[in-house]
């Protein structure tokens, strides 16, 4: 599980280092691809996997269901790490996300979550100021 925010730079060649803590678990490989809210999602392989297994599974027919597959598999990109633990996340990517110098790695449980600093900051303390309203709403989830 990838718990945790880390703030790291990227260097000139795009190329972004992972916390120590997470690089066990990338070690097979990684795929990294558009997120929702501005940021940039990186799975395990394996998580890859189930993802695109639920997303096979859509309805061809249902225009949604086709928008988000395509979303998600159309930006997506297998990435491997060097010895520093370091990938690079292609520009059409980083623009996306609009990740220039310095990025949070943001640990989410299955996934890591790439984000531009300034955009997490914002993010965070908007979050973090309707806490307690979000709480409520998933409240009849069992959460």
């Amino acid at each position: 599980m990838f718990i945790g925010e880390y703030q790291h730079s990227i260097d000139y060649k795009g190329r972004l280092s992972v916390p120590k803590k997470f690089r066990s678990q990338l070690e097979s490989g990684a795929v990294v691809t558009r997120g929702l809210d501005g940021c940039l999602f990186l799975y395990t392989k394996e998580s890859w996997e189930q993802l695109w297994g639920k997303l096979k599974e859509l309805p061809l027919t249902q225009g949604d269901a086709r928008s988000f597959s395509r979303y998600l598999l159309s930006g997506a990109v297998e990435v491997s790490f060097d010895q520093l633990g370091r990938a690079m996340v292609p520009s059409y990517l980083r623009d996306y996300a609009q990740i220039k110098n310095e990025a949070m790695v943001v640990g989410v449980g299955d996934r890591i979550e790439l984000w531009a600093k300034d955009r997490w900051e914002d993010y965070r303390v908007k979050t973090e100021s309707t806490s307690e309203e979000i709480a409520e709403k998933l409240t009849g989830l069992g959460i």
